[in-house]
């Protein structure tokens, strides 16, 4: 007798609704002010529930929304639990009735009805196996976001945050974007009381993004590269990635948390990630999380320490163990940047020519099994400058002009870094008119005959290249 009694004070409620929706003009007026009621055990489902979801899912599917909201409305009042696309369509009706009304007070109704419509389908089917609690919190937190814009700010990023950390890289892409825009727009409002949390937020959004990309099993892969794209540009506008901005919040952090590995990792890839890699915060988690356990990460931070200390060998061995570990993880854009830093030391502050040749010849070889040019440049002007800084023969007269030969094939390489990566062609053409004109001189050659008696010359010692004379 109960729940009779329920049914029929639901249906009484609905009624007005019903009117409505024979009259789609005025849509906006379509239903009465009026909390649904929830009872404590489930409501029956009914012959009509059955049939009004039926008629609205239809009207929604021909997109007749003011048609389907009596139907929807008496069915959302009175059998909340009878089908989930209560709520999937629930949200388009509420959404198009919302945009068709100028009413204020209506605008607020639909507005409140939209979020209250998500507390509802957790309470009902917060445990389905393919959109549970975490999921709808999300399209709760968008909720907020479309009916309330920057009035209920920290009630959608709570909502938003709270269904991220539950979906992980099963996000909805939009609600990973949401979080940051919404993080954003509170940081902007409170700059010191709110960076830490946005930094947050905009790291586990970015690092979902990323991995939905890089999924070519998801469908939505080339829509999460381009939305991570957004989300890093948010980020790198914010003003929140200025590193001592980073220092000051992480600072204390990284003491604190010498022994969490998980933490120190965290905080080593965002500075990596907004190139803060010079700083002492930086340097300072990569040393801890390297000696609990080395990463390419930690690996490639300690190599910076040891360089910004002058110790370059030492750099260079961490970068070999940086090497070694992204190559495990087929990290390789990451093992060709390595290798080229680890050339740069050896050419511009060991002078172990041989050595920078080969970490440069490494990543060019890397880069060329990524099919990526850019970045090859670079390396092929480090092992032009090396060959131009090389002296293989004597102090005499003869020798003087036989060292001029490394110009040659210095050059040689300066024109391949052009034609390989444009990207480089400005540096690599002031190089080529620099060098140009150390090259030996006809007066030169002929003095000696017979070490350029063709057309070729190899130039000898650790080079080993033969070049066309010039």
């Amino acid at each position: 007798m109960k729940l009779r009694t329920l049914l029929v004070v639901a249906m009484a409620a609905a009624v007005p609704a019903l009117a409505c929706a024979k009259k789609p003009k005025k849509a906006e007026a379509a239903a009465p002010v009026q909390e649904a009621v929830v009872p404590e055990e489930d409501p029956v489902i009914t012959e009509e529930c059955v049939m009004n979801v039926s008629l609205f899912h239809e009207s929604v599917k021909n997109k007749m929304y003011a048609d389907a909201y009596g139907p929807w409305w008496e069915v959302y009042t009175t059998c909340p639990n009878a089908n989930k696309s209560i709520y999937s369509d629930g949200a388009k009706i509420v959404e198009a009735l919302y945009q068709a009304t100028n009413d204020p007070a209506e605008k607020e109704r639909l507005a409140k009805l939209a979020v209250e419509m998500q507390d509802k389908r957790i309470r009902y089917f917060g445990n389905d196996v393919k959109y549970p609690k975490a999921y709808i919190l999300g399209e709760k937190g968008l909720a907020y976001v479309d009916f309330y814009g920057e009035t209920k700010l920290a009630e959608a990023r709570e909502c938003l945050r709270q269904s991220v950390e539950g979906m992980g890289n099963k996000s909805k892409v939009m609600v990973l974007v949401k979080l940051v825009d919404v993080s954003y727009a509170l940081y902007k409002q409170d700059q010191n009381g709110k960076a830490e949390q946005f930094i947050s937020d905009y790291e586990i959004a970015s690092n979902a993004l990323g991995d939905q990309a890089a999924d070519a099993s998801n469908k939505n892969a080339e829509i999460a590269g381009k939305q991570k794209d957004y989300v890093d540009n948010i980020f790198a506008i914010s003003g929140a990635a200025d590193c001592s901005k980073l220092d000051e919040i992480y600072g204390a952090v990284v003491k604190e948390n010498l022994t969490n590995l998980d933490m120190l990792q965290k905080i080593a890839k965002l500075y990596k990630r907004v190139r803060c890699t010079e700083s002492e915060v930086y340097f300072a988690a990569c040393e801890a999380a390297h000696k609990l356990q080395p990463t390419q990460e930690s690996a490639a931070g300690c190599a910076s320490m040891a360089a910004k200390k002058g110790d370059y060998e030492a750099a260079i061995a961490y970068y070999d163990q940086a090497i070694k570990l992204a190559m495990v993880e087929d990290e390789l854009e990451d093992v060709a940047d390595y290798q080229y830093n680890a050339a740069f030391y050896c050419y511009n502050n060991l002078k172990k020519y041989a050595e920078a040749r080969k970490y440069a010849q490494a990543s060019i070889a890397t880069l060329s099994g990524l099919g990526q040019n850019k970045g090859q440049g670079r390396c092929y002007i480090i092992i032009g400058m090396c060959y131009a800084a090389t002296r293989l023969y004597g102090n005499d007269a003869k020798g003087a002009i036989l060292n001029k030969t490394v110009y040659w094939a210095a050059v040689d390489k300066f024109y391949k870094a052009k034609q390989v990566d444009p990207s480089v062609e400005a540096q690599a053409s002031e190089f080529i008119s620099t060098y140009s004109r150390y090259f030996p001189t006809k007066e030169e050659r002929f003095d000696l005959p017979n070490e350029f008696s063709g057309s070729t010359y190899f130039v000898g010692g650790w080079i080993g290249e033969t070049t066309n004379i010039r």
